[in-house]
């Protein structure tokens, strides 16, 4: 008996010292991971991060979030036991970025439920591009984005739409189920978005008729599906407590550890009222330097407005060449196409801007001339865009800086009354980021932050009945932060223009820095400022 057992037994104690050695090895290579280490980790955390499709439909289902919520600390140890101690400052603010997105979804998990929660997560059908990386906001995978197909359909875009309008009814099936959490806000805001989708589906339905008799049906099967949905969340919503904010301290743990701002609720409002204050005086100065000049007038016709904003985008771009702002590629560009026409007694905020002059707002649309960049970005880390919105601070900070620095630069000096609306500009940026940091702190309801823009923003150009204000209030309390980014962006940035200048001294050359700042990536403005001047005092206030 123990002389047949014991070629068993030695088989055994070998087997254990192998696996024994190839656990202690795979340790090691972990511990002392190199970056390529970490580029290959992020691949297979991505692919973690997305849903599982049943039929086209992705799984946000209680039993899937929880059993991949089960996961994530599987990816936080495996990332933490990687010795970064010997990497340069570029890989290690890639791994900074890894964990951010890692303790994204984490707070997903822990606070914000989208899937759960918020009817807003469940759109089905998006009609236009935004101007920043990926859609502000939190979304499902799958979603229709009707702007990335040429129309009239080929046959790779009609099966495109064929799979994911047959897949609307069961997305939204589904959602029923899922949404268990009350936030009336945000089901109020879902509201007012499943209406639009129902319009828009209509519009595409009657696009297909005659062409593509399958996808009429399909669209007006979805668009059913989708006024069903928004009668089930009518009904569900009704005498629903309405605070969907997360508080103060889940908001400042959100900014530090996810979106690796270094302010908190508190720090944050300080310096948004200070924004406020300083616009608003600013706008004082020159509305009494101009008080001699005519007002600003919007166009009274599409040609006028066409030719107004042609001119517009031609000075912009030239402005940015002549002046070396920074290196502008051939392949850049602006639409300067004007398609439509809005009278003046229907404008909302910023077409009360653009419409008076289109040229100060022109300078946020430097988003586009980044979207352009981007895509040419083969970065294994950072040419994708970041998950969960982690780059509003660096995306939304220089669109709004870059409209008083060019300002400040001269792209202005002719047209006077239009410094005027770069500070009413700066002004409501600071007063609906007011309103949305008082909707997560729930010192405020809606209605008080809606009325509070009315109120506050100058000229008038916000109505009770805003769009842009309801629309920004919906991705504010969606996205916390997001509402911040702009002005706490802009300040990041101009701390950033400060410290490299105090480093270079005469060396410093305004181009010379944006090209290197726009190298660097979309990522936050905190990282970009570590890898630029190598000062890691922010970096220290988040690992705290």
């Amino acid at each position: 008996m123990k002389t047949s057992l014991y070629p068993f037994l030695m088989l055994l104690l070998i087997v254990s010292l192998v696996g024994s050695f190839y656990c202690q090895k795979k340790e090691t290579i972990t511990a002392d991971g190199t970056y390529q280490d970490l580029v290959e980790f992020f691949k297979e955390w991505r692919e973690f991060e997305k849903p599982n499709f049943k039929n086209g439909v992705p799984d946000y289902t209680a039993e899937a979030m929880a059993e991949q919520e089960s996961r994530i600390p599987e990816f936080e140890k495996r990332l933490a036991a990687m010795d970064t101690s010997d990497w340069t400052i570029s890989q290690k603010v890639d791994y900074e970025i890894v964990r951010a997105e890692i303790n994204g979804l984490k707070f997903n998990h822990q606070v914000l439920k989208p899937w759960s929660r918020n009817p807003l997560f469940y759109a089905v059908v998006q009609m236009h591009e935004q101007d920043v990386p990926a859609r502000e906001g939190p979304e499902i995978d799958g979603v229709l984005n009707v702007f990335q197909h040429r129309f009239p359909l080929n046959e790779e875009s009609q099966a495109v739409f064929k799979k994911k309008l047959t897949a609307i009814p069961s997305v939204l099936a589904q959602a029923q189920k899922n949404l268990v959490h009350k936030a009336g806000d945000l089901w109020f805001f879902g509201i007012r978005q499943k209406k639009g989708e129902s319009a828009d589906l209509a519009a595409l339905a009657e696009r297909f008729e005659g062409r593509h008799p399958e996808l009429t049906d399909l669209a007006l099967e979805a668009k059913s599906a989708v006024d069903d949905f928004t009668t089930w969340l009518e009904e569900k919503q009704k005498g629903m407590k309405s605070f969907s904010g997360i508080g103060k301290e889940e908001y400042s743990r959100y900014m530090k550890k996810v979106h690796l701002v270094p302010y908190s609720w508190e720090e944050q409002m300080e310096l948004i009222q200070r924004e406020l204050e300083r616009s608003l005086a600013a706008l004082k100065m020159e509305e009494h330097r101009n008080r001699d000049l005519p007002q600003l007038q919007p166009p009274q016709s599409l040609k006028e407005r066409k030719e107004q904003y042609k001119n517009s985008v031609a000075k912009f771009m030239k402005f940015l060449r002549s002046e070396e702002i920074f290196s502008v590629p051939e392949y850049m560009h602006l639409d300067d196409e004007v398609g439509s026409f809005t009278p003046p007694k229907e404008l909302d905020f910023f077409s009360h801007i653009s419409y008076r002059d289109p040229l100060p707002l022109l300078c946020h649309q430097v988003h586009w001339l980044e979207k352009q960049r981007m895509a040419r970005n083969t970065h294994p880390i950072r040419g994708k865009p970041l998950l969960y919105n982690i780059w509003d601070s660096r995306a939304e900070g220089l669109a709004t800086g870059f409209e008083e620095l060019m300002m400040q630069a001269g792209l202005l000096e002719d047209r006077p009354r239009a410094r005027e609306l770069t500070h009413i500009m700066l002004a409501f940026r600071a007063i609906r980021a007011i309103g949305g940091l008082k909707l997560h702190s729930g010192e405020w309801t809606l209605e008080e932050a809606v009325d509070y823009a009315v109120e506050k923003t100058p000229r008038g150009f916000v109505s009770p009945d805003s769009r842009t204000i309801y629309g920004d209030y919906a991705l504010y309390l969606s996205q916390p932060g997001y509402g911040t980014s702009y002005v706490i962006g802009k300040l990041q940035l101009d701390r950033l223009i400060k410290d490299r200048a105090l480093q270079l001294g005469d060396e410093f050359r305004l181009k010379d820095f944006f090209d290197e700042y726009f190298s660097l990536g979309m990522i936050p403005a905190s990282l970009i400022r570590w890898e630029m001047t190598g000062l890691d005092d922010q970096m220290k206030k988040l690992w705290e």
